[in-house]
């Protein structure tokens, strides 16, 4: 059993939702990655995903496409962001860490190593599982039989314009849990409808039986707390990108600490989820 599934069936049983903080990996620095993520887990985070910077981001707002900016600037690509998960693991070998990015560096790395080398450069860093918006999960057969093997997990993206039969294909193919766009637009974006969330949750978990997170334009405690009442897992990322960008070297640690104490306190007043 993964990372991510060992992880998510213990809080599911204690009847909690999983807390998944999104940062660009080298941003505010291209040095401070493990450092934050070490200080998101201290903070209550439950699973990481971790941004591979990438100069095209087509499901991304101007924060975190400026993230990803920034980091390219500062020289950090998929080596940085192994390199990276490496040192996280120096310390913390239980946390999941997810990648989330775009097909173009995976195919990239894979035409420098070799077919399929990305994959277990993956799992060897200590990542445990893919999120790449731009696989559709029908063209993903042999890389989620890769990740498969590898042990791995493969995420998928869902949203309001998903049918029917691309739920049921998701739920065929995907891994872990499946992450729910849950508005018509990029992420940071501003109009969250938990009520329009809460009539979809239960249209894709008949197709899927994975645990469902749910991410884009949760901004705060209270937003995280609207959407941990339907959710399985609550995805955190503009807001966090934006408190961490303007401070100084030595406090962005504390900073994710404190900030996802704030979301981690919120969900942990909801009652236990009826199916724990």
């Amino acid at each position: 059993m993964s990372r991510i599934a060992t992880t998510l069936q213990a809080l599911q049983a204690r009847g909690r939702r999983a807390l998944v903080p999104y940062i660009t990996t080298g941003d505010p620095f291209a040095d401070a990655t493990p450092e934050i993520m070490h200080g998101l887990v201290a903070g209550g985070a439950d699973i990481i995903e971790l941004g591979v910077p990438f100069s095209d981001p087509m499901a991304d707002g101007p924060v975190i496409q400026q993230a990803g900016e920034r980091a390219l600037a500062r020289g950090v690509g998929l080596a940085q962001v192994l390199a990276a998960v490496r040192a996280f693991r120096e310390r913390d070998g239980v946390t999941p860490v997810v990648l989330m990015g775009y097909a173009n560096p995976i195919e990239r790395w894979d035409g420098r190593h070799g077919d399929g080398a990305f994959v277990t450069a993956a799992a060897q860093a200590g990542v445990d599982g893919l999120l790449i918006v731009d696989y559709p999960p029908e063209d993903c057969a042999t890389l989620a039989e890769r990740m498969r093997v590898a042990g791995l997990d493969l995420i998928f993206l869902l949203a309001p314009t998903s049918t029917e039969a691309r739920m049921r294909e998701v739920g065929r193919v995907a891994s872990g849990y499946v992450y729910y766009v849950s508005l018509k637009g990029v992420t940071g974006a501003g109009h969250l409808d938990v009520d329009a969330v809460a009539r979809m949750l239960p249209r894709i978990r008949q197709h899927v039986s994975l645990p469902v997170g749910v991410g884009f334009g949760i901004r705060d405690a209270a937003s995280a707390k609207a959407v941990g009442r339907v959710a399985d897992a609550v995805v955190i990322g503009t807001r966090l990108v934006q408190i961490l960008q303007p401070l100084a070297r030595e406090r962005v640690a504390a900073a994710a600490q404190a900030f996802m104490s704030e979301i981690r306190q919120a969900l942990d007043e909801l009652p236990p989820r009826s199916d724990a």
